[in-house]
């Protein structure tokens, strides 16, 4: 069992909350991720950096950027975010506050392209992913991104990582780690190599075509690419659109 699972509501807090000069830190890091929104020539060099290296095949525009998080977000994250935290018996809004408190920027981007290096390799230990491909793709932005996850994953195993107490607020596997550093170390040395799919997404029909689309950066920026890039249609479709639109997403095997 992990501290999540144990501790108190109240000691949850103080220590996904830390110190005030911790909190002073998040604060700042919050604030620098919301103004990476703003750098356009920031994002246009990620994406571009993306495509050379061949981990995505399309950039998507930031009409179509905005309306893909947001599907992703509605259609595959939180839905099936929720329902694993149904099954494991842990509220889900209050899960969100302790994320909140332990690392305000984790979520302030869900596609992950106006985060720091740390911000990512912090959201990938705190949460539990459904499929951490999308996230080890995305790290691939920084020449030393998967080595770093890797020795911070290593450091938390360890019980040396500046940020363990506050993580360990979050984590709700005490195994995850783990599972995660084996599959850093075998993406490292080839990214096709299967990822350890979340207890509630491995083998569940609900999630599979969401999974197939979203579960990695290539097959979700087809999927952003796919969708209206004109304002009044992309407007449409998050107006209009209610259930995940297969018929955009990655085709079924076979």
């Amino acid at each position: 069992m992990t501290p999540r699972r144990t501790d108190s509501p109240i000691q949850l807090l103080a220590r996904a909350a830390g110190s005030p000069a911790a909190m002073a830190g998040k604060i700042a890091r919050f604030g620098g991720n919301l103004a990476a929104y703003g750098k356009g020539r920031d994002l246009d060099a990620r994406l571009s950096r993306l495509l050379e290296a061949g981990v995505i095949e399309a950039a998507p525009t930031r009409i179509q950027l905005i309306v893909g998080a947001i599907d992703m977000l509605r259609f595959w994250i939180s839905p099936a975010s929720s329902e694993y935290y149904q099954r494991v018996g842990i509220d889900y809004t209050f899960h969100q506050i302790l994320r909140f408190l332990e690392e305000p920027a984790s979520l302030a981007d869900p596609v992950g392209f106006f985060s720091t290096r740390d911000n990512v390799i912090g959201h990938l230990m705190q949460v539990v992913h459904a499929n951490p491909r999308y996230d080890l793709e995305l790290l691939t932005m920084w020449d030393d991104g998967l080595a770093e996850l890797e020795g911070q994953v290593e450091s938390m195993i360890a019980g040396t990582h500046p940020r363990g107490e506050a993580i360990a607020a979050i984590v709700e596997e005490p195994d995850y780690h783990a599972r995660l550093l084996d599959y850093v170390r075998v993406f490292r040395e080839d990214p096709a190599a299967p990822p350890p799919l979340r207890a509630n997404v491995e083998g569940n029909a609900r999630w599979e075509d969401l999974e197939r689309t979203f579960g990695s950066l290539r097959t979700s920026m087809r999927y952003f690419c796919r969708l209206p890039a004109d304002p009044l249609a992309a407007a449409r479709h998050l107006f209009t659109v209610k259930e995940f639109p297969r018929h955009l997403g990655e085709p079924r095997p076979g």
